[in-house]
């Protein structure tokens, strides 16, 4: 989301009071914390000085009364991604062994006056200017709009989970393109490098939180790598994190002038690696085409930028065409108008669009397809936000066809159109950190779905993330928060939240930070009801739904695999075959093709009489548009178990009943081109 910037603010001279605190941090170390210490939810040895937290009450624990775990999600964040983009794009850290003082500090290059905040006005405008203070006085950072500043200290994330988040994901995330072009860093720019950093410190996080505690395991940060490891941890009142992958060239997968470079023995390689460090969910794709799926576009100021890292990295531009549904990728914005422009090469133009070709001409490529079916092998979760629509749709034809529930769109960057099929296969949907109201009128627009499926919600704040969070709406508002609030589930009480000399209040600094978030739940109370709050805190349940049925899914038998197969004909050709039996040998690249006519059938014989409730169908590009699934168990008399006059080609699965059948018969009614019906591979299952 892209907002205003706000005004430039002068510099305020930092006091002597200020320089002793920082002399503080550095000499002192940890020291005993004021609090009780028999509250098992506050630290013994807390650094100072530190941040507030500014809650009160024991943060809830255990199950409800059907036994299962509350809590909010957050289903995308990025703590560590100050160690991303070459090191020097987001400024300050989540967390330091030297102090709060050394934790949340301004990028070097940002001093004196933010003139060289590139990324900040490269993306957004204006000129990036802001005083580069952070501890004590963070007189401008962080802040709603502030795009290249820490919003992730550890003492801010404790809040959140203070105030109900039960989840976390933790996406490690860089862009290599990024980092080669932006004028700071301090390191290279290999993106696995950077991901492994990640994930390192994440863990290192969990220690620096255990240590505060009393030792390994006691404190409330807890990375996970099971469901049921985190509906103990949730359980226990303590907040789980998730491992997830954003990033834009996963396992070396770039692609340059259309030619892929990586392997699958990469992708085998890279997805084993990132399985043993925790990884559990991932992107294939983001912000740039790589070599196993498009992508789908930025907007305005910041697609810009993407669209030149996009040739940089690729040697292409982004390539539209005309959609062939109702769902479509983002606009992309105007190169020529934009800053970004002069780091192409000389001579080189950006393209413009048409305005009704609003789709990603690249989907999921074979590599791509190979990589989603690794996933799937070790039961692993994918996150389709940010693929193209042609890409998206593949994925869930193949998440359809497999029964496979493991499918994340975690921060509103799919098209809403897709929800409900993420819905029914047993996916997780989570809304990006938009202002209470846009958030609460989304909300309430897939309330029905939610309610169809039993599922609840969730957010993705999308943290160090590169992108606006919610505004503030005036102290003057009506509906405004007061403080102090009951946190949703009634157990503590939140007050404004201050670090250092600076104290936050949602309705004038809106969503600054992590520890923003329950006041901006309760604003989403305040101005979209209880309801959609009750749904968010259903979201841990649901999450872990998805999750748990991931890791419990089994692939099915294929019942027509090497079977016995006939057909009214079969394509003559000298130097293939075009045989019913290809169609269920197996082998992707083989296929059975008809007669180029309406009324053609293909009838497999499985053998014996099984319970069948499924066919997925991989149809080559001569598609039936009309046909049906018929079944019997003695080959004469038959009976329509499903049919369509929709088809569109691609991967299709067809659900039924269960229905006692030994034949299945795909019979064509009317084609989808000027050829017969040509088909890959015909699956039929049990279940």
């Amino acid at each position: 989301m892209t907002k205003a910037r706000r005004p430039h603010r002068g510099r305020k001279d930092v006091t002597v009071v200020s320089l002793l605190l920082l002399v503080l941090a550095t000499v002192l170390g940890t020291t005993p914390s004021s609090a009780a210490a028999a509250d098992w939810w506050t630290p013994t040895a807390r650094p100072a000085p530190d941040s507030g937290i500014d809650v009160t009450g024991e943060p809830f624990t255990g199950t409800d009364a059907q036994g299962k775990v509350r809590g909010f999600v957050d289903a995308h964040n990025h703590l560590m991604s100050n160690e991303a983009f070459g090191g020097r794009l987001i400024c300050g850290k989540p967390f330091s062994a030297a102090g709060v003082a050394d934790a949340l500090k301004d990028c070097p290059e940002h001093y004196p006056d933010g003139t060289l905040a590139v990324f900040d006005y490269i993306t957004h405008g204006g000129d990036g200017r802001h005083d580069p203070a952070g501890w004590p006085t963070f007189k401008d950072w962080p802040a709603y709009d502030s795009m290249t500043h820490q919003a992730n200290y550890y003492a801010w994330v404790e809040r959140a989970w203070r105030g109900g988040q039960r989840v976390l994901v933790n996406d490690l995330v860089t862009n290599g393109v990024i980092c080669s072009v932006y004028f700071f860093k301090d390191r290279g720019c290999d993106e696995m490098t950077s991901i492994r950093l990640q994930a390192k410190l994440t863990y290192d996080l969990q220690a620096y939180v255990d240590k505060m505690y009393g030792g390994t395991g006691k404190g409330w940060f807890r990375v996970v790598t099971d469901s049921a490891q985190a509906r103990q941890v949730i359980q226990q009142g303590k907040l789980a994190v998730v491992l997830g992958v954003e990033t834009s060239e996963p396992f070396g997968c770039k692609q340059i002038l259309d030619i892929a470079q990586c392997s699958k023995e990469d992708i085998d390689k890279g997805l084993d690696e990132l399985y043993a460090l925790g990884v559990r969910s991932m992107f294939l794709c983001h912000k740039l085409d790589n070599a196993l799926c498009g992508v789908r576009f930025d907007e305005h100021g910041l697609g810009t930028a993407i669209n030149v890292g996009q040739f940089l990295s690729t040697g292409t531009f982004w390539k539209t065409e005309k959609c062939t549904g109702p769902q479509k990728d983002n606009p992309i914005g105007d190169v020529a108008a934009s800053k970004a422009a002069a780091d192409l090469p000389a001579g080189t133009e950006a393209p413009r669009y048409a305005a009704d070709a609003r789709c990603n001409v690249r989907g999921l490529t074979g590599l791509g397809e190979y990589a989603l079916r690794g996933l799937m092998k070790r039961k692993m979760m994918v996150e389709i936000d940010h693929m193209s629509v042609k890409a998206t749709g593949r994925v869930l034809d193949i998440l359809e066809a497999e029964s496979y529930p493991g499918v994340i769109s975690s921060h509103s960057w799919m098209d809403a159109d897709w929800t409900e099929r993420v819905y029914a296969v047993g996916g997780f949907v989570a809304q990006y950190m938009h202002g209470s109201k846009e958030f609460s009128a989304e909300a309430k627009r897939t309330d029905a779905l939610r309610d169809k499926y039993g599922v609840g919600y969730g957010y993705g704040t999308d943290f160090n993330g590169i992108g606006d969070h919610p505004a503030p709406r005036g102290a003057d508002a009506a509906d405004k928060v007061v403080y102090p609030f009951k946190s949703a589930d009634g157990g503590s009480v939140i007050d404004r939240q201050t670090t250092g000399q600076r104290t936050w209040d949602f309705n004038t600094d809106g969503a600054a930070h992590a520890g923003m978030i329950p006041d901006w739940i309760e604003d989403i109370r305040l101005v979209g009801g209880r309801d959609v709050v009750d749904d968010l805190l259903r979201g841990a349940e649901s999450y872990l739904g998805t999750w748990g049925g991931t890791e419990r899914h089994q692939a099915g038998v294929d019942l027509a695999k090497g079977a016995s197969a006939t057909a009214s004909s079969a394509e003559f050709s000298l130097f293939t075959s075009y045989a019913p039996g290809r169609a269920v040998d197996g082998d992707a690249g083989t296929r059975w093709a008809s007669d180029w006519s309406d009324d053609q059938w293909l009838r497999i014989d499985l053998g014996a009489t099984h319970p069948v409730s499924r066919v997925t169908l991989q149809w080559e590009r001569a598609y039936g548009k009309a046909y049906r699934i018929e079944l019997s168990t003695d080959g004469v008399t038959w009976r329509t178990a499903w049919s369509t006059t929709a088809g569109d080609g691609g991967l299709d699965t067809a659900r039924f009943t269960a229905t006692p059948a030994r034949y299945v018969r795909v019979q064509g009614v009317t084609r989808g081109t000027e050829w017969g019906y040509s088909l890959h591979e015909v699956g039929v299952h049990s279940g």
